[in-house]
């Protein structure tokens, strides 16, 4: 019998396991950012009961949207920048709050601040996912006119919020 046969499973699972590593041991992948892709046209029901749609961009000028939730802890963590750049850039920063109730989130803001000019709800997490939401916390700059500018995949740090808060500026 050709007993050779034997070696090509065994050699097909060491070259995949090889492969495996090979992507293990290299984590630097390029950011998950899309730039020039417009947002969600879409008009948001607001905590407060009105409607807020970010195409064009509120107030005719640069703004955040940041995806929180009251269940998410690194959207905790994150929670003093956004308040610090609610401050550096008034009436720019709205939040998007994902597949959560709305007693929650006041809770969630009752405890740690309200940065948001706006509160836009996204309970069934389609808005979130039209954003192109890999997993909350998130942040996209938007242009005036509705354009992703920059998106944040996972908790603010440092110089995430420094480049936000560079991106905002008119």
């Amino acid at each position: 019998m050709k007993r050779w046969l034997y070696a090509v499973p065994v050699a097909a699972l060491i070259a995949f396991g090889g492969l495996g590593l090979v992507q293990l041991l290299s984590p630097d992948k390029p950011g998950f950012e899309r730039v020039s892709r417009t947002a969600p046209v879409r008009a948001f029901q607001t905590l407060d009961g009105g409607t807020l749609s970010f195409v064009p961009a509120p107030e005719g000028k640069p703004v955040l949207v940041n995806l929180f939730a009251s269940w998410c802890a690194p959207c905790a963590v994150e929670h003093p920048l956004l308040m610090a750049l609610a401050a550096q850039h008034p009436g720019q920063v709205y939040g998007l709050l994902y597949k959560d109730t709305p007693g929650n989130g006041e809770a969630f803001l009752a405890e740690h601040g309200n940065p948001y000019t706006q509160i836009a709800l996204d309970p069934d997490g389609a808005g979130g996912l039209d954003f192109g939401l890999t997993g909350v916390p998130e942040s996209f700059v938007l242009s005036a006119d509705g354009e992703i500018l920059l998106h944040i995949a996972g908790p603010l740090d440092a110089a995430s919020a420094q480049k936000i808060s560079d991106a905002l500026q008119p």
